[in-house]
C-alpha cells in the first residue's frame, strides 16, 4: 500500500532519532519538515537559473558552448529504461543493470535544464516521463558492496532532477518521486554511513561516504526534512569514515614559495581518478549546502579549497608535497599515486566560480585544471555521455561551464 509523503517523512524522522552516525551520539535537530528549505535549492537555485538563462540569451562564449553541450544531450524523444531492482556489483540472482539509471538520469538532468532555460514544456515532459517511470517501478537496489555506491551517486542525481522539476506546474509526480527516494535510496545511504557494510571504518575510501552524504542531503531538502539534512551535515563535519571532511582532506601543507595551504586528500595515494571524484562529490555537498544557506565551502578555513588546489596542481603536472598515509586496511602509502594523473573530470568550474569569482580567493591550480578539462572537452565542461560510456563518466552531472561560470 502506498504511503503519503508526510507519513514517509514522519517514519524516517522517528527512525533517525534513535540512531547514531559515528562513535558518539549525534545531537538531533527537531524535524521542521514544512519550513525553511529553499526550492529549488540543491545544485541550482531559481536565481542560478535566471543567471544561466541570461548567459544563454547573450550568446557569449564559453556559456554558448556549454549550452550546445546541454542541447546535444537533451533529446525530447528519449525513452527511459526503468528497472524494478537496480543492480550494481555481481550477484548470483540478477545481472548488473545500473547503467540504465545513470544514463536515464543524465538525460533527465539535461532535459530539465533545457526546459528551465527555454520554458519549452516538451523538454519538461520528457524529463518527467523518465522520473515518473523510475518512481513507479524501482523497489530496491541490489548487488555487491557497490550497491551503496549506486545508492549514493544516483540518489543525489535523482533528487537534483526532481528538485528542478518540482517547479514545473503541470507535473503531478513530485510526491511519488520523493516517496521512492525516501523508501529506496535514503535508508541505504544512512545504513552505509552507520555500518559501512560491516567493514572496518577505514576500509571504504572517501568517495563512498561522500556520495551517500550528498544523497542524504539532497533527499532531506527535497522532502523538507531537516532531520535527514542535519544528519548528513553532521556526518560531513564529524563522521567516523574517510569521507568526513577532516579525514577526506587530512594533511595540510604550505606551498613552497607562496605559503598557500594545499590539502592532501585521502585518495591521493590511491589514484587520481578517485582523487578527482572526491572533489566532484565535495562540490555537490558544498553547493547543495550553500543554496540552503550553509557555507561548507568556507568550513574549516576553506578546507575544500586547500584540497582542490592540491589535487589540481598535481593533475596539471606540478609536484606537490605528500605526507605518508597509513590505513589500517589498505596499508601504507609513501608517495602520491601517478595512476590516472591528468584525469579529465568535469568538476572544477564550480570551485573556480565560488572561490575565485565569488570570494576572490587564489584558485590558480584549480583554474589550470579547469582549463585543462575544457580544452579537452571542446571549450566547456560536458555532462553524462561526454566522457565515455562507463559509470565514471556519469558520476558527476557536469555542464559546469554553463551552470556555474560567473565570468569569462
Amino acid at each position: 500500500m502506498k504511503i503519503s509523503l508526510l507519513a514517509a517523512v514522519g517514519i524516517v524522522a522517528s527512525a533517525v532519532s534513535a540512531l547514531h552516525l559515528h562513535h558518539g551520539p549525534v545531537t538531533r535537530a527537531v524535524d521542521r519538515r514544512a519550513s525553511t528549505f529553499v526550492h529549488p535549492g540543491l545544485l541550482h537555485s531559481e536565481a542560478d537559473f535566471r543567471r544561466i538563462k541570461n548567459f544563454v540569451d547573450s550568446g557569449k562564449a564559453p556559456w554558448s558552448v556549454g549550452w550546445e553541450k546541454v542541447v546535444a544531450r537533451a533529446n525530447p524523444d528519449y525513452k527511459p529504461n526503468p528497472q524494478e531492482i537496480l543492480v550494481r556489483g555481481n550477484t548470483p540472482e540478477l545481472p548488473e543493470n545500473y547503467a540504465s539509471l545513470y544514463r536515464d538520469l543524465a538525460a533527465a538532468y539535461a532535459l530539465s535544464i533545457r526546459w528551465k532555460v527555454t520554458q519549452d514544456t516538451n523538454f519538461a515532459e520528457a524529463a518527467v516521463r523518465i522520473v515518473d517511470a523510475w518512481a513507479a517501478k524501482l523497489t530496491d537496489i541490489w548487488g555487491s558492496s557497490d550497491k551503496f555506491l549506486a545508492a549514493g551517486l544516483y540518489g543525489y542525481q535523482f533528487a537534483n532532477v526532481v528538485e528542478i522539476l518540482r517547479t514545473y506546474p503541470s507535473w503531478k509526480g513530485l510526491e511519488a518521486a520523493t516517496e521512492m527516494l525516501l523508501r529506496v535510496f535514503y535508508p541505504m545511504n544512512r545504513r552505509f554511513l552507520i555500518e559501512h557494510n560491516g567493514a572496518h571504518i577505514e576500509n571504504y575510501w572517501a568517495n563512498w561516504d561522500q556520495c551517500n552524504i550528498a544523497s542524504m542531503m539532497s533527499i532531506g531538502a527535497l522532502a523538507d526534512n531537516h532531520t535527514i539534512w542535519d544528519e548528513a551535515i553532521e556526518y560531513f563535519k564529524h563522521g567516523a569514515g574517510n569521507g568526513a571532511i577532516e579525514k577526506a582532506i587530512w594533511a595540510i601543507h604550505a606551498e613552497a614559495g607562496t605559503g598557500k595551504k594545499l590539502g592532501q586528500n585521502q585518495e591521493a595515494g590511491r589514484d587520481q581518478g578517485h582523487a578527482t571524484l572526491d572533489f566532484a562529490l565535495l562540490g555537490v555537498i558544498a553547493q547543495q549546502a550553500y543554496n540552503q544557506g550553509e557555507d561548507l565551502f568556507g568550513y574549516l578555513e576553506n578546507r575544500i579549497l586547500a584540497g582542490v588546489e592540491y589535487m589540481s596542481k598535481y593533475n596539471v603536472g606540478e609536484d606537490v608535497p605528500f605526507t605518508t598515509y597509513v590505513n589500517a586496511v589498505h596499508g601504507t602509502q609513501t608517495a602520491i599515486s601517478s595512476a590516472g594523473r591528468g584525469t579529465i573530470r568535469p568538476m572544477a568550474e564550480l570551485f573556480v566560480a565560488h572561490y575565485g569569482s565569488l570570494k576572490g580567493r587564489d584558485v590558480k591550480w584549480t583554474k589550470a585544471y579547469r582549463d585543462l578539462v575544457i580544452e579537452s572537452s571542446g571549450g566547456a565542461e560536458g555532462g553524462g555521455g561526454d566522457y565515455g560510456t562507463t559509470s565514471g563518466g556519469y558520476d558527476q552531472l557536469g555542464f559546469g561551464t554553463l551552470l556555474y561560470r560567473l565570468e569569462a
